[in-house]
């Protein structure tokens, strides 16, 4: 594994300190807050601790309470709704300084073979030969303030490839559609919890910043102010975060201070193994309207 990814596995683990409650580290990666992916991998993770290893998570619901601080570990406390013949639920509560952070209840089942379908992959290019999120940044070197700049082209733990990639300091109006290609940097080991844990992190970059696009604005905008609400995921086949996933994402509608964004999940192959829904706020300041 590369050393960030090895980093970022070590971060979404936990310890067990109690019966249902988990400590975690946390993460500082230029938000000036907890990163959203962040505290869902490492809430999926403990809710998962508390399930037989025999049934593997398949939907997480959450929301984001207030932001997280990223110099306090977070304490996570797992509720058992319920375990049942083929499906058991659990709710996380995610804490820091007495107060809580985030919520999730989230679902585990049971394998079993039923009817299946899927929509088909969007036809757009593969990842062969696009510039990853590091190397655009590099290209914009000289607009972009040092700061933001060293941000932006250091290691990470997962690859990104984007599609059609617009300059976030001079953003033109465009269709809420995006397409990012992405795989973790490094080889991730053969649990599929890992996977998941993984995906439900990566999930939240380029996520909200598409409903932005049909209003010319980017999260660098002068006065705009982009934050999660709420994120939910759904696991259809398993993930193999080694290989290329294509996260294609929309923006339905944005109103009322808030965007709208869906994606799927594909792999090279065409399958469509993951799907998510966000809320988030996407409110301007009054004085750059």
């Amino acid at each position: 594994m590369s050393n960030v990814l090895d980093s970022l596995l070590s971060l979404l683990s936990l310890e067990q300190i109690d019966d249902n409650i988990f400590r975690g580290q946390p993460q500082d990666i230029g938000f000036g807050h907890l990163f959203g992916g962040h505290v869902m991998g490492q809430a999926l993770n403990a809710a998962k601790q508390t399930v037989s290893v025999d049934r593997t998570s398949h939907s997480l619901h959450s929301y984001f309470l207030r932001a997280g601080d990223p110099n306090k570990p977070i304490i996570y406390q797992v509720d058992n709704l319920r375990d049942g013949g083929s499906f058991s639920a659990r709710s996380v509560h995610a804490i820091q300084s007495g107060r809580p952070i985030f919520m999730m209840t989230c679902s585990f089942q049971a394998k079993e073979q039923g009817l299946e379908h899927q929509i088909t992959m969007p036809a757009v290019p593969g990842p062969e030969g696009i510039l990853n999120h590091q190397e655009l940044a590099k290209a914009l070197a000289s607009s972009i303030p040092e700061n933001i700049l060293s941000m932006f082209t250091r290691p990470t733990p997962i690859e990104m490839r984007m599609i059609n990639p617009q300059n976030p300091l001079a953003p033109k109006k465009s269709e809420p559609v995006k397409h990012v290609w992405m795989r973790a940097n490094g080889k991730v080991p053969s649990d599929q919890r890992i996977h998941k844990y993984l995906l439900a992190y990566a999930s939240d970059f380029n996520f909200l910043l598409t409903a932005a696009q049909p209003h010319g604005l980017s999260f660098m905008t002068p006065g705009m102010k982009m934050a999660t609400i709420d994120h939910s995921m759904w696991f259809h086949h398993e993930v193999n975060m080694n290989e290329w996933l294509l996260f294609s994402i929309e923006s339905p509608s944005s109103s009322g201070g808030r965007g709208f964004v869906k994606g799927h999940f594909y792999n090279k192959q065409g399958k469509l193994v993951a799907s998510a829904t966000q809320e988030g706020l996407m409110r301007m300041s009054e004085k750059q309207k």
